[in-house]
């Protein structure tokens, strides 16, 4: 497949660690690629660079094949951003806002704008000053997707939403993917990369610690078996035959049982209150493989 977003190299040292170092990863056309870490890892500083915004000290970044820095101008015709801090010229109405930003992308045919208007139920007839974050958001969401962009650069797209609209938004990127379109979404809440994305960079302190394959990456997830047993008593004579402490309380927890008949085989001979399976999260997935150890481990 095409490689539509290149980094290579970049580096942006701002001083006292802060800043981007060695920076590289690549994004292929009709992908939804993960840009994972916690707020002040880098994510913001790289997508500047991607837009434009900022000269690398050190290495390239391309989309489209175009230099970002010097055909800035050029690649933002076929792109579709979303700044993590939107800033509105908030004297007007949020319709005028919008008028006027279509105007200034060429937008001629106005359906996807209206479509998407109704499908995140934003009235735009309020002033910008006066709108909420969610609903600013909205129309940042909204401009970043109306002029049906090849590319799609999105900086924590769904801060502010509530968890109605983040579903919604979860959607929309899902239909975009099958229609084609290159997506780079930053963010730090796992479920939405874990519900969208294909690959997955993590970025810690400013450096490339990892880059996961998402199906993979949920392959690996652990599960987690909660037994609750009627009383103390049966609760102990299970932990005895199974070779565990025994807990205070009539519970326990099992983590990494690949022989689920034996744990069935002893567990079926205590009363049983109920029997709980949880998986993983990937947020701790992700702290369990990439904590402290890992910082500095480009991969």
């Amino acid at each position: 497949m095409k490689e539509i977003i290149q980094i290579n190299s970049l580096t942006k040292d701002y001083g006292n660690g802060k800043g981007i170092f060695d920076v590289s990863l690549s994004v292929k056309e009709g992908e939804i690629y993960g840009f994972l870490g916690p707020n002040g890892a880098g994510k913001s500083t790289t997508i500047r660079h991607l837009m434009g915004f900022v000269k690398p000290q050190k290495g390239t970044c391309t989309i489209l094949g175009k230099d970002c820095f010097k055909q800035a101008g050029e690649i933002q015709r076929d792109l579709g951003y979303l700044a993590g801090e939107i800033a509105f010229m908030e004297d007007m109405n949020g319709r005028q806002l919008l008028s006027f930003l279509t105007e200034m992308k060429g937008v001629k045919d106005t359906r996807k704008r209206e479509d998407l208007l109704e499908r995140f139920e934003l009235d735009p007839s309020g002033k910008v000053r006066k709108m909420s974050k969610g609903m600013k958001q909205k129309i940042g969401i909204i401009a970043a997707f109306m002029a049906d962009p090849r590319v799609i650069i999105l900086d924590e797209p769904t801060s502010g939403l509530d968890p109605l609209m983040q579903n919604r938004f979860v959607e929309l990127l899902l239909e975009e993917k099958k229609q084609g379109k290159t997506i780079l979404m930053s963010s730090h809440i796992f479920e939405e990369i874990e519900k969208t994305c294909d690959e997955t960079a993590i970025i810690r302190q400013g450096r490339i610690i990892a880059i996961e394959d998402m199906e993979g990456m949920i392959k690996k997830q652990q599960m987690e078996y909660i037994i609750t047993f009627t009383s103390q008593e049966a609760c102990a004579g299970f932990c005895k035959e199974y070779g565990l402490s025994v807990p205070k309380e009539a519970a326990v927890t099992i983590n990494r049982e690949k022989d689920l008949n034996h744990l069935f085989a002893i567990s079926s001979k205590y009363p049983i209150r109920s029997f709980d399976v949880r998986r993983q999260s990937l947020e701790e997935l992700f702290m369990h493989y990439y904590g402290e150890t890992a910082v500095g481990k480009n991969k």
